[in-house]
């Protein structure tokens, strides 16, 4: 299976195929589309796939960005595993509805490229999910139907700010935010198969400790009941994106509490998808 990603090289922005060898530029091909979220937005996974069929890589040196770093809408579901939840003085019982709040596509980086801790807080944490990305439009989407309207998967790292997320009593948007604290990527993984979610299993490691280590089964709220309850009140459109939920074992649970620090490899695996790897840098004065 393809597997497509956002890169720079030699100064230029491109979107590919990612091979064994580099990168095989796709974006040339289809001025239409000139970016990636352009192409999934347009249906075009398919066409991608079969126009990287048998070609060699056009780039060997490059940099990975933001899978999709123009994503108008991208929604993060919260608290959504039993063991994250119980973490809450109020945890014990599952909650009605799922907690939901939006990411912007400036806070996140690319694989192997540094998670960025600001000179304000020092308390940037990981979080590794699974986001999907939506393919078609729909609103009031059941959950049976859900699976249809998903185009690929990618991986997240869900950096935050954690003090800045309790700054207020009802929000934790501007703990979430921060230019470059997480990353989204390696690529995309077009979605064929219930089972790349329903057999999903997400894994985070720290300097190569496993922190988090959990399966999507197990969330309070799969991603079929997510997107029915989004599409409830809004249209999911192609090229939304959903943040499903983190495992337990993000940095400020441990006690003591254990964040994120210069130097510091972040690595968050689920299978079938890929790794995505981040370092972690101060940021530049």
């Amino acid at each position: 299976m393809k597997r497509f990603a956002t890169y720079s090289a030699a100064g230029a922005s491109y979107y590919g195929a990612v091979s064994d060898d580099g990168m095989v530029a796709l974006s040339p091909s289809f001025p239409q589309w000139p970016t990636l979220y352009d192409a999934v937005a347009n249906g075009g996974l398919e066409q991608l796939e079969e126009a990287a069929d048998g070609k060699s890589p056009t780039h060997t040196t490059f940099e990975w960005e933001m899978v999709l770093p123009n994503a108008p809408r991208i929604l993060c579901v919260g608290v959504n595993f039993p063991d994250r939840n119980a973490e809450y003085k109020d945890g014990s019982a599952q909650p009605k509805y799922m907690s939901l709040f939006p990411r912007f596509a400036s806070g996140f980086t690319g694989h192997n490229r540094p998670l960025v801790r600001p000179p304000e807080s020092h308390t940037l944490d990981y979080e590794g999910e699974v986001a999907v990305v939506i393919g078609k439009s729909g609103r009031r989407i059941s959950a049976a139907d859900a699976y249809d309207h998903i185009a690929a998967l990618t991986i997240c790292n869900e950096g935050t700010i954690r003090e800045w997320v309790r700054h207020a009593k009802f929000n934790v948007t501007q703990g979430k935010n921060w230019d470059c604290s997480g990353a989204m990527g390696p690529w995309l993984v077009p979605f064929t198969n219930p089972s790349q979610l329903d057999d999903a299993r997400i894994q985070t490691r720290v300097n190569g400790e496993t922190r988090q280590d959990d399966v999507l089964a197990n969330m309070m709220f799969p991603v079929r009941e997510e997107i029915a309850y989004i599409s409830t009140f809004m249209t999911l459109k192609p090229g939304d994106i959903i943040v499903t939920g983190t495992p337990t074992g993000a940095g400020a649970r441990l006690d003591p509490p254990s964040y994120l620090e210069p130097g510091d490899v972040v690595e968050v695996e689920v299978n079938g998808i890929g790794t995505l790897r981040n370092t972690v840098a101060d940021e530049p004065a």
